[in-house]
């Protein structure tokens, strides 16, 4: 992607492709150096893609594509993957349309874009987190999510408990590690008061077939060199988790659901939908200013953006974590089956810094999982304020 003479920016300018490439050049270099020992990759950056529709709302054509400018990829939190393959494009348009959705209801995120984009810094995605409701009938929780990206290459990583929350997790990764991580839990329902089970098997008794046989059979030729996916494909699994699930609930099964589980009764509301994306702050380089998590907290609260007053950490700093608060949206919800909509915290921006450590080789290595004793607390910051 070149400009035209008449369209040359001024040196330094974002939008300058020497100078988007000597920055991503540096950024690769910095991680290469600093992480020589990690799992983690940076492939090599292509100029980013925009996909757009090409004959229509029910075409089963593939998708083509338009550039984005240097500038706008710097804001994007997946310009810096190199698809080569059918099935990598078609995750990046999956990944992209539920990060536009994402955006459209979290204003922190563009507050944040506007801050990479005046810092010279980049934005990649470190890992998306989605919930779920862990039922007998019908059969939910984990892979009531996992199975669509497990059709496309995604495999289990590890495994996390939250005791005291009655929740577990399993993060996911892709074969290809500049992909973004996948953390993936659910709350456990046997666990929980009669009342609380039973306001959550009567909300979720109507949970649709979810993803049927046909789609994981159609993402699964995707990813074994099938065809590059339809429009129809991409619409049939982004709303698997876009939309919700099941019928609207009634108020008095949240507020029941509620009252054991402030995440079970967010699942109800929003279903499948992202909890949260994250912004690795190592990726912002170290000419922006921004490369710690302190700095990228310290320009947030500068912008106005309401922040988690304690950065999560271990002892080792291997893994370091914060996040925006959560914004309010409205939701539908049943009163005496009526549809009408109530407030309710959805999502917030997440931070993490993962810097290179000794391992008990003496290895400089990076971790790429997740501490639980970090992810307890971000759990709550979905809990509706008094």
């Amino acid at each position: 992607l070149h400009p035209t003479p008449a369209q040359t920016p001024p040196p330094g300018d974002a939008s300058d492709p020497s100078v988007c490439s000597k920055r991503i050049a540096s950024f690769t270099a910095m991680l290469h150096t600093t992480a020589a020992k990690s799992r983690f990759t940076l492939g090599a950056c292509a100029v980013p893609w925009r996909s757009v529709r090409s004959n229509g709302i029910n075409s089963t054509a593939p998708f083509h594509r338009t550039p984005v400018t240097h500038a706008e990829a710097l804001c994007m939190p997946h310009s810096h993957i190199s698809a080569t393959k059918d099935h990598e494009k078609f995750l990046l348009r999956i990944l992209d349309r539920l990060w536009n959705k994402y955006r459209e209801r979290v204003s922190y995120v563009q507050t944040y874009e506007e801050i990479v984009k005046a810092k010279k810094a980049t934005f990649v995605n470190d890992h998306i987190a989605f919930r779920s409701i862990a039922l007998q009938k019908p059969s939910t929780g984990i892979p009531s999510v996992s199975r669509l990206f497990e059709a496309l290459g995604y495999r289990a990583a590890a495994n996390y408990t939250f005791e005291d929350k009655h929740l577990s997790a399993t993060h996911f990764e892709h074969p290809r590690p500049i992909f973004p991580k996948l953390f993936i839990s659910e709350l456990k329902v046997w666990e929980l008061g009669a009342a609380a089970r039973e306001a959550c098997q009567s909300a979720m008794g109507s949970h649709r077939e979810h993803l049927p046989d046909s789609l994981l059979a159609d993402l699964n030729s995707i990813y074994n060199g099938g065809s590059g996916g339809s429009e129809a494909a991409l619409d049939a699994a982004a709303n698997a988790l876009l939309r919700l699930p099941w019928e609207v609930p009634e108020e008095a099964a949240v507020r029941t659901l509620h009252a054991d589980s402030q995440y079970g009764a967010w699942v109800l509301l929003h279903g499948y939908n992202v909890n949260h994306f994250t912004a690795l702050v190592n990726s912002h380089g170290p000419q922006s200013g921004l490369d710690d998590i302190e700095a990228t907290v310290a320009a947030l609260k500068h912008a106005g953006v309401p922040m988690k007053t304690q950065i999560e950490s271990d002892t080792e700093g291997k893994l370091r974590q914060t996040a925006t608060e959560a914004v309010n949206v409205p939701v539908p919800i049943k009163k005496n089956g009526v549809v009408s909509e109530v407030e309710w915290p959805y999502a917030y921006f997440e931070l993490a810094q993962r810097d290179p450590f000794k391992d008990e080789k003496g290895e400089l290595t990076r971790f790429e999982g997740f501490l639980s004793a970090n992810a307890t607390h971000l759990f709550d910051m979905t809990t509706p304020k008094a």
